[in-house]
């Protein structure tokens, strides 16, 4: 099978462009254009059956290029990180909202099979109740979670009036090896990781529902063979929650280390804006699928840290300055 990830050079997509290759598929990734002809995590992969392109989602014409002969797509590319979404909104309309129109209008021309959009759990928001169930009201907390509300809203519509092929795959907190510094968990190993005896975070009271990037691409590639998924919106978690703060302590004592926590004021959210508790239900993805995570959050932090205390990939983090 010939599929398209998009946000390939990315995360996660870098992950699922692995794992669709070992898996035997055919892929054609996209990687964010730029002068450098910079494939992201996609550099080091070399693969028979994988094509890169390089491009933008932004542009509806190239959507209809890159989406033709292909089977399925998965369609990852936004923009994410939450600080940078309260600085620069209008590009987070643009590229998410706009991205996932034009990736469904080229789909839909194209006549693709199946097409899986990148949701977050981020759309609802703090917790009302929990486990959060895909009923669990739509909150939109930020400008990103707004548009990826946006987006998950654009793609159905796609489905409810065109009857395009499309699953909603909303992961809660994935971290894992190449996860920017912008996130808690690789922001904590490399502070540690480079010597700090004092690290700097933000808010350590919100909860969150942390799932290894291996576990979260395996729900991707279960979705996308789950004929009953289609026209659902589908959580990728794994039922379990920890503090920040209880992450931290986890990840100082893993890696031998007695750190001391300080409060860095420009890591905090604006108080309306944090979401302070998300707990995920995967009962709908074990029904569909079967599909149940591999990872306990002690190994996938053991695979993590061991990849990033790495010199080679250590180095490629700026650990003294906040990543927005």
């Amino acid at each position: 099978m010939k599929v398209l990830v998009t946000g390939a050079d990315g995360f996660i997509g870098s992950h699922l462009t692995e794992m669709l290759l070992e898996q035997g598929y055919q892929v054609r990734a996209l990687s964010y254009y730029n002068s450098f002809n910079d494939w992201g995590w996609l550099e080091e992969l070399k693969h028979p059956n994988l094509e890169v392109l390089t491009g933008d989602v932004r542009d509806p014409h190239f959507c209809k290029l890159i989406t033709k002969d292909v089977e399925t797509v998965f369609h990852l590319a936004a923009l994410i990180a939450i600080p940078y979404s309260y600085i620069a909104p209008d590009s987070y309309v643009d590229t998410n909202v706009k991205g996932t129109l034009n990736i469904c209008q080229a789909a839909k021309e194209n006549g693709v099979k199946r097409v899986l959009v990148t949701s977050t759990s981020e759309v609802y928001g703090t917790a009302q109740y929990v486990p959060i169930d895909e009923k669990h009201p739509k909150q939109p907390q930020s400008p990103y979670s707004a548009t990826k509300i946006g987006a998950d809203a654009i793609a159905m519509s796609f489905y409810n009036a065109f009857g395009l092929p499309v699953v909603i795959v909303r992961p809660f907190n994935t971290y894992g090896p190449r996860q920017s510094a912008r996130a808690i968990i690789p922001t904590i190993i490399t502070q540690i990781a480079n010597g700090k005896k004092e690290i700097k975070l933000g808010d350590l009271t919100p909860t969150r529902d942390f799932n290894f990037v291996k576990d979260t691409c395996k729900g991707f590639i279960e979705l996308s063979k789950c004929d009953a998924a289609i026209g659902q919106e589908v959580n990728v978690c794994s039922n379990c929650e920890i503090s920040m703060r209880d992450t931290m302590k986890l990840i100082a004592r893993m890696m031998n280390s007695d750190v001391k926590f300080v409060e860095d004021a420009q890591r905090l959210r604006p108080k309306n804006s944090e979401v302070f508790r998300l707990l995920g239900d995967n009962s709908k993805i074990k029904s569909l699928t079967g599909y149940t995570p591999s990872y306990s959050l002690e190994a996938g932090l053991r695979e993590t840290i061991e990849w990033i205390i790495d010199n080679k990939n250590l180095n490629k983090y700026k650990s003294d300055i906040y990543n927005v």
